[in-house]
């Protein structure tokens, strides 16, 4: 789990700044005051946040898309496996015999069942309603009482697969194209092969996606929401946003980073002294903190809830001395039990107040320039 490469270095091939231009930068805020602003106010409609024809078209587009599935190092091995839900469609995921993931839609071909649940690793998957029995590939292999389906062909009755890939140890699936470079113009190296997955979690809100989504993509709220949490480590409204498409890389740097100033710019790294999140549109977030990186995926369950699926690596590691287990765990429960349960309840009030009438629209300002690029490609993607 060591590696000489930094977090945010990593990101190859991208215009995002290295790291010793974004401490400058931060430098610069720091001794002026300032952060990065956008130069667009955005209002978005509340009832984009409870309307179920919004949810509905949201809810296609993710399933055009190739979105971020899960995280490369959560099916390690052939036969690695995660079934669960997307878009409304269960899926199946897996690491076949070849090496490549594959994404099939989790129903069997005989009458529908879910032919696995969970995650886990499988030589094979077999329905549990009659037993019909698919290979890595989809293929189906096994019927049970043969002769009662004279007529079925089996090479036609696999598994119905949809289009997934791999990039910078990412899985993408998308539900009704390919994925290949071609779709996945924007996708950075956002992991490397030694970072290992350590601890997985899912959680339910009573909240729209995005009132959660946007909870992450702007640092105006440090010392309000969070000051007793990550405002004593932090700063406030002190925050590098950068945008590549549809996606964003947002830096929160932590009051440490003040120990870089007699270093050589050479010498200076992020990793440790802040935190970046990188929002993967449109539902995805990676986001790198001092011991480990959090894989977020916000699953649409309904125009007022959401469902959480985190995925927990052990960070790169400048230096000699690996992160532990204990210190990935640490600083996991620190984030999770603090700051996240405060955006979390924050986004739930929102929801509880978007019908009362009490606003017309939600309003994003200069300060919040990660969520503006949020909205405006959402717009456009669905009015294509």
């Amino acid at each position: 789990m060591n590696s000489s490469v930094s977090a945010v270095d990593a990101v190859q091939g991208s215009q995002l700044l290295d790291d010793q231009q974004a401490i400058e930068r931060i430098f610069e805020h720091i001794d002026n005051r300032t952060t990065d602003l956008g130069d667009t106010i955005w209002r978005e409609p509340v009832e984009h946040y409870y309307s179920q024809e919004r949810f509905d078209a949201e809810i296609a587009l993710l399933r055009r898309l190739p979105v971020p599935f899960c995280p490369s190092a959560a099916l390690p091995d052939i036969g690695s496996f995660i079934a669960r839900t997307a878009a409304g469609t269960p899926l199946l995921v897996v690491r076949g015999n070849d090496g490549k993931v594959r994404a099939f839609i989790n129903a069997c071909r005989h009458r529908g069942m879910q032919v696995a649940t969970g995650d886990g690793c499988a030589r094979a998957f077999s329905c549990p309603y009659h037993a019909w029995t698919y290979n890595l590939e989809g293929e189906l292999k096994g019927i049970p009482g043969r002769v009662g389906f004279a007529d079925l062909d089996p090479g036609q009755h696999g598994l119905v697969e949809v289009g997934a890939g791999e990039k910078g140890g990412v899985v993408y699936v998308s539900q009704e194209g390919e994925v290949d470079e071609t779709t996945l113009t924007n996708s950075l190296d956002y992991f490397t092969p030694e970072q290992e997955l350590f601890e997985q979690q899912e959680l339910n809100d009573e909240a729209n996606w995005k009132l959660i989504n946007e909870t992450a993509q702007e640092g105006y709220h440090i010392k309000s929401l969070h000051k007793d949490s990550f405002y004593p480590y932090g700063l406030d409204n002190t925050t590098l946003v950068e945008t590549y498409g549809a996606n964003s890389r947002i830096i929160f740097p932590f009051r440490r980073i003040e120990k870089l100033r007699d270093l050589e710019a050479g010498e200076r790294r992020l990793a440790g002294v802040a935190t970046a999140v990188y929002h993967l549109f449109p539902n995805v977030s990676v986001a790198v903190l001092s011991k480990h990186t959090n894989f977020t995926v916000l699953e649409p369950v309904s125009p007022t809830q959401t469902k959480w699926v985190i995925y927990r690596l052990f960070n790169r590691q400048t230096g000699d001395s690996p992160i532990t287990l204990e210190e990935a765990q640490r600083d996991a429960r620190f984030v999770n039990d603090f700051g996240q349960d405060e955006d979390r309840e924050a986004a739930r009030a929102i929801q509880e107040s978007i019908t009362s009438r009490g606003n017309t629209h939600l309003t994003f300002g200069y300060f919040e320039k990660a969520i503006v690029n949020f909205h405006q490609h959402l717009s456009i993607h669905l009015d294509n």
